[in-house]
């Protein structure tokens, strides 16, 4: 566990647990160097202030330890963009785990310079996307930073070398966290996902430790309650600011919209995804509160947003998710889609009224004072300033090309 290169001080993406604590001691040692802790809040449900004991118990000086309440942040600046644009990634995935590490490499850079740090140093491993996530975003926002990723450097092959290491330097090692987790958990505010070990065989369903463990986000739709719950969100220019006409902040209202989705069964996804770095992996996510706020935003966008835009806005869509998923919110590309996608929210204001049951989300209604939806136009009993025989023009004109080329065929006997 040696390195050529040389490092002062470096910033961790540090959680206080088993492996980011190995990790603190194993920079210590190989580097030699001066580690700052950073743990951000990202409404992960844990208690982090053990992180900061844990940090100084390990040797870091107090004005190292940086511990940060990034939810509205969160939510306001990076879910709700990305709820703007109706992402999903491969169809389905609300990309909860890619949105939140964009944000936790800009606050590491921000620690690195505020501290006069020339490394920065995260957990991921070398087969997952995070370590691209992590990484492109540190290069965009320093581009000579140093990068320590100590998976792809160690000589530690798997839960028993890290065991050993953590014996051997007095690492606290929580209660069975000896043996191998039957999977590995990852949360936030939008999501938790669980991935590896027992969930790594596609065929097999999602075991009960998983779907019905302890902490897990929202109970399955057999548990959920026989009355469904109906709520109205309410909508300002392609953002959620109220629920049942209370007005919330960013993550309050997050968190909100996860309880209403937890208690009724929403949001429970067991996916097949391509990783960015070749290979596919299998998981199970929950996102009660975005599943909840994904629909309703869809529905406030068909009476308020334009049909070209819209369906524009979904040509799009793809092409933004991907680049979610890849890491690449930093990029040019990004922030051009983010630009066009932003301007077709400026009249994106109303509210949807939603029905929620045994984990499904289901609208009941939707209004907006810059509704295009026109009932006199649509109704099949007024005419309501449509003349329907302007139909025939349009239609014809449309069919022309058709023609021409029927009128060929026919020519050239090719019908025949």
């Amino acid at each position: 566990m040696t390195t050529q290169r040389k490092v002062n001080k470096v910033v961790l993406a540090y959680s206080g647990g088993l492996d980011t604590s190995i990790i603190l001691k194993w920079l210590q040692e190989t580097y030699g160097c001066e580690v700052v802790t950073f743990t951000a809040d990202l409404g992960q449900g844990e208690e982090l202030g053990p992180a900061r004991a844990k940090a100084l118990a390990a040797g870091v000086k107090p004005e190292n330890i940086f511990i940060d309440d990034l939810r509205d942040e969160f939510v306001r600046d990076y879910v709700f963009p990305m709820f703007r644009a109706n992402a999903l990634y491969e169809g389905v995935y609300l990309l909860g785990t890619s949105i939140a590490r964009p944000l936790i490499a800009k606050r590491q850079i921000e620690i690195a310079n505020l501290v006069g740090a020339d490394a920065v140093c995260h957990g991921a491993t070398g087969k997952g996307n995070d370590q691209v996530r992590f990484e492109v975003s540190y290069y965009a926002l320093k581009p000579d930073v140093t990068v320590i990723a100590p998976w792809r450097e160690w000589s530690f092959q798997g839960r028993p070398d890290l065991i050993a290491y953590a014996k051997k330097h007095g690492i606290e090692i929580a209660t069975g966290k000896e043996q191998d987790a039957p999977f590995s958990i990852d949360a936030n505010l939008l999501h938790t996902s669980s991935e590896g070990l027992v969930l790594e065989d596609p065929n097999e369903p999602v075991p009960d430790l998983v779907s019905k463990r302890v902490d897990r986000r929202t109970i399955t739709p057999e548990e959920a309650p026989d009355k469904a719950t109906i709520i109205t969100i309410g909508f300002e220019r392609g953002d959620p600011i109220s629920i049942n006409g209370k007005a919330y902040g960013p993550a309050a209202l997050l968190g909100e919209l996860n309880r209403i989705g937890a208690e009724n069964g929403v949001g429970g996804l067991d996916l097949v995804e391509n990783r960015f770095v070749g290979m596919k992996s299998r998981g199970y996510y929950e996102t009660p509160g975005g599943t909840i706020l994904w629909q309703a935003h869809r529905a406030i966008e068909s009476i308020t947003l334009d049909r070209g835009a819209m369906h524009l806005k979904d040509e799009l869509m793809p092409r933004y998710a991907t680049l979610i998923y890849n890491g690449m919110w930093f990029t040019p590309e990004r922030k051009m889609l983010q630009a066009a996608i932003d301007t077709s929210q400026e009249d994106v204001t109303g509210e949807v009224t939603l029905k929620i049951y045994k984990g499904g989300v289901y609208v009941q209604g939707r209004s907006s004072p810059l509704s295009l939806y026109n009932k006199e136009l649509i109704s099949f009993d007024a005419a309501g300033g449509y003349n329907q025989k302007d139909a025939e023009g349009f239609i014809k004109l449309n069919a022309l090309r058709l023609r021409i080329a029927a009128w060929r065929d026919q020519r050239a006997g090719k019908n025949d």
